[in-house]
């Protein structure tokens, strides 16, 4: 019974770090967006979105398009999947956020 209740703590610790990836990408994606919408370059874009939220650059990509007098940010971000025992059974999860604002 013991070693059934470590795997389910772990699948829970293993949820938890995949929806504090799902928020951290979220969060990058505004920040990211504020940055594009004042006029920066796709490469201070991309570094908004890599300091806003602790997240691996070599995992992170970042689309941005200007048009229409709106910016529009996407991140695409592969969260590794690696607690102990629960992590080897679930491949990597990709997290899309996307956000517009208005240029300035």
């Amino acid at each position: 019974m013991m070693p059934f209740f470590a795997l389910m703590l772990l699948a829970v610790v293993q949820v938890g770090l995949l929806v504090r990836g799902r928020v951290l990408v979220t969060h990058a994606a505004r920040e990211a967006v504020r940055s594009a919408a004042v006029g920066d370059s796709d490469g201070e874009v991309r570094s908004a979105a890599i300091a806003a939220a602790d997240l691996d650059p070599r995992r992170l990509a970042v689309a941005v398009r200007r048009a229409n007098g709106r910016a529009t940010v996407q991140l695409l971000y592969t969260e590794p999947t690696d607690v102990p025992l629960v992590g080897p059974l679930v491949s990597d999860v990709v997290f899309e956020a996307r956000a517009t604002m208005r240029l300035e």
